[in-house]
């Protein structure tokens, strides 16, 4: 377990985020999902951290996530959980849910974003009603607020959802002072919009997603980790395999890519490259991804989203093992990973 940040919480190095069980892309069975949930506390050797959002399957996420936990005689002071909000559910009265349409199946409901300091605590309070009472999130975030900014249709509106955004978080820090949440934090996929927002509140941890991975380590991100770190800030690493394609998947960074398309051309020579390193040395592609995710001795933990129960014991398996310095050496002289990262 380790230290959160200054913020008093302490969590594993792995935790678990919970889209599958909104039914993400496919529909899970009851008893698949619990499952999911029994392997969370089989391979933890202490407190379990989940992460979720009113966001996943419109608030099924959440609920499966109270029952599940009731079923499986989980004591509250087991678990640790994260709710990213921002996003509330609503009776579904279309074929199908607006929010993301095509990416959640057979959902019963539908979900509208409220980012503004009420909006925000509306969906605290039903986020806290579908977990049923019992577990309680114990820290929060808005939910995409890079999203949120991108879709800003000029100037005068991105400032406008920028004050949204403020007044949310003014309302989350309350909940704090109140006592009803440990840690507020941010969760971004465009890390600088962490850090513009960083300059404006001083938050108890980030996740950054896509943006620490083995494809990408930008020094000028390695030096805001550093910065974030001597100011006390727990740092959480999301999405290390970019949405799947530096394990062989076809989406990158949660677009389809082409080969054939001269602008995607360099990340299928990039993979290939990978690819043929790690064939080299014996290592999995996935676990070479998994144990870059968390060499910055910065990074406190990564969330991560198996939807099958036997790589949770792999990848704890895999974090304790040492790779060869042949294997990150090789990385570097093919310029797979930046020379001058100084961690490996």
């Amino acid at each position: 377990m380790r230290s959160l940040g200054n913020t008093g919480l302490f969590c594993p190095q792995i935790i678990y985020g919970t889209s599958y069980l909104g039914n993400l892309y496919r529909e899970l069975s009851e008893v698949e999902k619990l499952s999911l949930m029994q392997e969370w506390f089989n391979v933890a050797d202490g407190k379990v951290m989940i992460d979720s959002a009113g966001k996943y399957g419109a608030g099924l996420a959440l609920e499966v996530i109270g029952q599940g936990l009731e079923k499986l005689c989980i004591d509250p002071s087991q678990v640790t959980i994260s709710n990213k909000l921002g996003w509330y559910r609503v009776p579904l009265s279309s074929p199908e849910p607006t929010f993301e349409p095509g990416a959640w199946a057979n959902l019963k409901y539908d979900a509208v974003q409220k980012i503004s300091y009420n909006g925000i605590l509306e969906c605290w309070q039903q986020g806290c009603e579908l977990l049923g009472g019992k577990y309680k999130p114990e820290i929060v975030s808005v939910h995409d607020p890079d999203e949120y900014l991108m879709a800003a249709t000029d100037d005068k509106d991105r400032q406008k959802r920028m004050d949204e955004i403020l007044g949310a978080y003014k309302a989350l820090f309350k909940l704090k002072e109140k006592g009803e949440v440990k840690a507020v934090g941010i969760g971004s996929k465009d890390w600088l919009i962490i850090k513009e927002l960083y300059e404006k509140m001083k938050f108890d941890w980030v996740m950054f997603a896509n943006k620490f991975t083995v494809y990408h380590h930008p020094k000028a991100i390695v030096d805001f980790i550093v910065q974030l770190e001597k100011d006390g800030v727990g740092i959480i690493n999301s999405a290390i395999f970019n949405a799947g394609f530096l394990t062989g998947g076809k989406y990158f960074d949660y677009r389809v890519v082409d080969s054939e398309n001269p602008a995607d051309r360099h990340l299928f020579a990039w993979r290939e490259k990978f690819f043929a390193v790690c064939k080299k040395h014996n290592v999995s592609p996935g676990d070479a991804c998994l144990k870059f995710a968390l060499s910055a001795p910065q990074i406190t933990a990564i969330a991560i989203n198996p939807s099958k129960p036997h790589r949770m014991a792999h990848n704890k398996t895999v974090l304790n093992q040492e790779f060869p310095e042949a294997f990150w050496a090789n990385l570097k002289s093919e310029k797979i990973i930046e020379v001058e990262y100084p961690y490996l």
